[in-house]
């Protein structure tokens, strides 16, 4: 049984939504002030509170306040007469679960209420990696403890203190840059400038002007002189990003840079000396592009003096505790989520199980986006990209499986809800585990199908759903309860759905 604290002044409301909640769900305890509220949720161990905006004598983000301090778990859905964005945007920075405005949609606030419940419950699962730790290290940390990265590491202590141009190989997100960085703050340059230029990111001319500068008049819209890259950074470190990227032009000169250290401007006849180091990097074939000649093959010889493969994340797993462990952390400061007390065990199982094709910038990414969805003390497996959690978002839309292994049953009955069912290698898989029970796990694996396929065709609404499969409707509701099927979509209404 669920316990819903409802504070509102309306007894009206109170009236309606306790009607309309009560029963073999909810059990729903009314309180008409905030004074009121917060002495019974000393006395009730709550599931979800849902808070009136407009209470007498106060207002609901105050009562939020105090409900925060008795207890962060609790999901508060907060309800208004209209729908002010100030204030609906405030409750929401503040941590709010949903805003919903009156007359409350039944078929919407039992929807809410769903999914408060499951994160209530999923909140209180054991931390796996804790939120709190000092992450007051500025820029980005160059960080891994694999035999893998334990070789970057040492490649790059042997060639920083030496004025050698280094190549930089390993995949979009691997942290080339973060390498790049790492040389430079290891050399002798390292008081001098470091500076950083994305090939890709800029056509030919402007690339060209970006690196070497131009006279005025050199080209239409060169109204002065500018001040390349290499001019500017004269005794500094200068890195290339993307170098696959360039036109051949502009590798001629780079080529040229490299073996004498001068260049001219674009539309210039100056010769500029200048003493730079070169780090370069990308995720291309150089190989193949200097035997297709999209590549010159001495520049590509002169750029790889030393060159250093990053290895992607998906062969370095061991350094993903570690690195979630500080984004995690440098993220909550960020965002000023001190309330955070870290990552679930489901949520760390599923990241450690993603291949992370975007690598490391993936993993910091989705660390944000799980952050900026969490509506609870803890990240739970609900807050991750769909990806991450081996979902289609193609696949059934409306109808989701709960999420936590402390919820839900267990995480293969999580990815079988979530997933087109594939009948095979279910037995095969329960084969090779053993089973003697091999008859009614097939049984049950089908009709856990059968029942979220027409559901999600019926959009959740069960009396059509028993009408398609021939049952009583208390059949549908019983299957709903023991496969663990969320209606995640606008349902029908109380009257509409009734038996």
């Amino acid at each position: 049984m669920t316990n819903i604290l409802l504070i509102d002044e309306d007894g009206q409301v109170q009236t309606h939504l306790s009607e309309a909640l009560s029963g073999e769900e909810y059990t729903v305890r009314s309180a008409a002030t905030g004074r009121e509220g917060l002495a019974l949720l000393g006395q009730l161990e709550a599931d979800v509170i849902i808070l009136d905006m407009d209470l007498p004598s106060t207002n609901g983000l105050e009562v939020y306040e105090e409900i925060r301090k008795k207890d962060r778990r609790v999901p508060v859905i907060f309800i208004a007469d209209e729908t002010d964005a100030e204030t609906a945007i405030e409750a929401m920075v503040r941590g709010a679960f949903e805003f919903l405005t009156k007359p409350i949609d039944l078929s919407e606030l039992k929807n809410v209420l769903a999914q408060a419940i499951k994160v209530s419950r999923m909140s209180k699962v054991r931390v796996a990696i804790a939120a709190g730790a000092d992450s007051s290290q500025t820029g980005e940390a160059f960080i891994g403890q694999s035999s893998k990265m334990l070789d970057v590491f040492k490649q790059i202590g042997r060639v920083s203190r030496q004025n050698v141009t280094v190549l930089l190989r390993g995949e979009s997100g691997s942290g080339k840059e973060l390498a790049a960085r790492a040389i430079y703050h290891h050399s002798a340059r390292s008081e001098e400038c470091f500076m950083a230029v994305n090939c890709a990111a800029l056509p030919e001319n402007l690339l060209e002007s970006e690196l070497f500068g131009h006279e005025k008049g050199a080209f239409t819209g060169a109204n002065r002189r500018r001040i390349g890259k290499f001019e500017q950074c004269d005794g500094g470190t200068i890195f290339l990003d993307e170098i696959g990227d360039m036109s051949p032009l502009v590798q001629g000169k780079v080529l040229r840079l490299l073996q004498q250290q001068e260049f001219e401007r674009v539309g210039g006849n100056e010769t500029i000396k200048t003493d730079v180091r070169i780090i370069a990097a990308t995720n291309q074939p150089l190989e193949e592009m200097v035997e297709e000649e999209t590549f010159r093959e001495d520049l590509y010889f002169r750029l790889k003096e030393v060159s250093i493969s990053l290895p992607p994340l998906r062969e370095r797993r061991e350094d993903l505790p570690v690195l979630i462990e500080y984004f995690l952390n440098r993220d909550v400061q960020e965002f000023d989520q001190q309330n955070l007390e870290g990552l679930s065990e489901k949520a760390l199982e599923l990241m450690l199980k993603y291949d992370w094709p975007g690598n490391v910038r993936e993993l910091q990414n989705v660390i944000k986006q799980a952050l900026l969805n969490c509506t609870g003390p803890v990240v739970i497996a609900e807050f991750l990209p769909d990806e991450v959690r081996g979902i289609d978002p193609h696949s059934f839309p409306g109808v989701v499986a709960e999420g936590e292994e402390e919820v839900a049953k267990e995480s293969s009955d999580q990815q079988r809800a979530d997933n087109p069912i594939d009948l095979i290698s279910f037995i095969d898989q329960r084969l090779g585990s053993g089973t003697d029970n091999l008859y009614a796990e097939c049984v049950e694996e089908l009709e856990r199908y059968l029942f979220q396929r027409v559901l999600q065709e019926t959009d959740g609404n069960q009396s059509l759903a028993a009408k398609t499969l021939g049952i009583t409707r208390g059949k549908v509701r019983d299957r709903i309860q023991a496969f663990g099927i969320n209606l995640d979509t606008t349902i029908t209404t109380d009257s509409q759905d009734s038996e």
